[in-house]
């Protein structure tokens, strides 16, 4: 298919059979009418996706969000979304104006990671009860902890164990299309054929289960936000709930054009206009009370996968989901409620990814610590102070690594090999110049700084300092450039330091020779 506007039209029908489920799906878990997701999905496509700086993401409800939506819902009730999503919106409209769009990206990859497993082990326990029929208790701990309770409950009654057949099952066919569906098949996604075979087993049955309630118009399902509740914002823990929602969606947002930028060749995101349009589409969906958008990398993927070529296909897709809901609501409300909560169990364990943990672990044992720091601390005191707990452990830990130095020395024969590791400030100074004093000077030194995230002047100066006067001792210090390969951008920056030193010492002996 050469024509970029028939790509596109084809790739827009792929990225809305992805986000039709998920639309439904995320709006019950957070607390909202399923109906809302739609109007969400409807602004993510077609507002967002208008003026987005990221050429071929998609916007709409996401996963991500659940928890911060349905703390909002629970503590303030569903009328006071709307003003948390407009709230939100202005913040992130704000953001863009100051052009602070890459700034959310200055955000530590374990932090972001814990906090995305963490929302996953909410979601996924969470709808572990919808998936029996069950409603679930607020907090992590406590839904972990009345599972059993509530299976055991459910699986007694007819409604509840066809519940809860349908929602495993779900999960089985998520699993089994994701590993072995056949390549001329890829481009269907999981979701719609584990709700299309879920949905047409209920069917044929006609099992008694809550299914998905969708009103007879779009416009009656709209949740307007009413003037009364402006006395919200004398609410600082709402405030509170409403700004840390707008920085989740804007850093999710953000993170996922990233994720975006490396699937295609074409144009990279403008990062301050992605963050503006979505100020747009909160802005928006708060004034009809609908449910927050943000980046998705699961329709994202989808659309590039399918061949877009630009804003269209996003675009379309909202306009697809705008027909569906007008035309055919009939067949939405066909759905199982349990089977969409099935659909989020299997996504709230992808969010889970115990890789990520192990990449972590590999790039350094801080970074695990701080990831898995954030994930029990989200589920254990919930979201907003979960990412508080994760953002101090990873600010001392970043402490930490720049006040912190290893020195190994080692000798084999003459030589004397001294490895650092760390960062050679001048607090840790003296801990350096220790090492280096206690070889003989007249021996041959090699400094390997290879480990060194940092070196400051007065560092640098030091090894100069050694350099010289080993030289006149008749020894040699030898610093390892070479082994400056993984963060190439230190080795010009040690240079001019040690340039510098070396020119600074220079003048001093100058003016005390003269």
């Amino acid at each position: 298919m050469s024509n970029p506007l028939l790509r596109d039209i084809g790739a827009s029908l792929v990225v809305f059979l992805v986000a039709l489920p998920l639309c439904l799906g995320v709006a019950i878990a957070s607390g909202a009418p399923p109906a809302l997701g739609i109007v969400s999905g409807i602004i993510g496509g077609i507002v967002v996706g208008a003026f987005a700086g990221s050429p071929l993401q998609v916007s709409g409800p996401a996963a991500g969000l659940i928890v911060s939506v349905w703390a909002i819902v629970d503590g303030w009730g569903l009328a006071a979304l709307g003003w948390a999503v407009l709230l939100s919106g202005v913040v992130q409209l704000a953001a863009a104006g100051f052009k602070l769009g890459r700034w959310f990206r200055a955000v530590s990859p374990a932090l972001i990671g814990g906090m995305l497993a963490g929302i996953g082990t909410l979601i996924a326990t969470s709808q572990l009860h919808v998936m029996v029929g069950a409603t679930p208790p607020s907090g992590g701990v406590a839904s972990l902890l009345a599972l059993p309770e509530a299976w055991a409950a459910q699986l007694g009654t007819e409604s509840g164990a066809w519940a809860a057949a349908l929602g495993v099952g779900t999960i089985v066919a998520l699993f089994l299309w994701d590993r072995f569906k056949p390549k001329r098949l890829a481009m269907i996604p999981g979701p719609l054929v584990a709700v299309g075979l879920a949905t047409g087993i209920a069917a044929i049955t006609q099992v008694s289960v809550a299914r998905v309630e969708l009103p007879a118009s779009l416009g009656s399902a709209l949740n307007v936000p009413s003037l009364s509740d402006l006395s919200l914002f004398t609410d600082l823990g709402f405030v509170g709930a409403a700004l840390a929602l707008g920085l989740i969606a804007a850093a999710e947002a953000l993170l996922c054009a990233n994720a975006t930028d490396q699937l295609h060749d074409g144009p990279p995101t403008s990062y301050d206009k992605e963050l503006f349009a979505l100020g747009l589409g909160n802005m928006v969906a708060g004034a009809v009370g609908a449910l927050p958008v943000t980046g998705v990398i699961v329709r994202s993927a989808a659309n590039i996968q399918a061949g877009a070529t630009t804003r269209r296909s996003a675009i379309i897709h909202g306009g697809l989901l705008l027909g569906m809901v007008a035309l055919a609501p009939a067949v939405l409300g066909l759905i199982p409620v349990a089977v969409l909560a099935g659909v989020l169990v299997y996504v709230g364990g992808k969010l889970l990814a115990p890789k990520k943990a192990l990449e972590l672990h590999r790039a350094g044992h801080g970074e695990v610590w701080v990831f898995l720091a954030t994930v029990l601390a989200i589920f254990v005191t919930g979201l907003l102070t979960g990412i508080l707990v994760g953002l101090a452990i990873s600010l001392l830990k970043l402490l930490y690594t720049f006040s912190h130095i290893e020195v190994d020395v080692t000798r084999e024969g003459d030589r004397w090999d001294v490895d650092v590791h760390g960062a050679a400030t001048f607090v840790q100074l003296p801990k350096l110049a220790e090492a280096l004093e206690a070889i003989p000077e007249d021996a041959e030194v090699h400094v390997h700084i290879g480990g060194l995230a940092y070196v400051d002047h007065a560092c640098a100066e030091l090894l100069h300092r050694q350099e010289e006067r080993r030289e006149r001792s008749g020894g040699q210090l030898i610093t390892e450039w070479d082994e400056v390969k993984r963060l190439q951008v230190r080795r010009p920056l040690l240079e001019r330091s040690l340039s510098s030193a070396k020119r600074l010492v220079g003048a001093r002996g100058d003016g005390a020779a003269g």
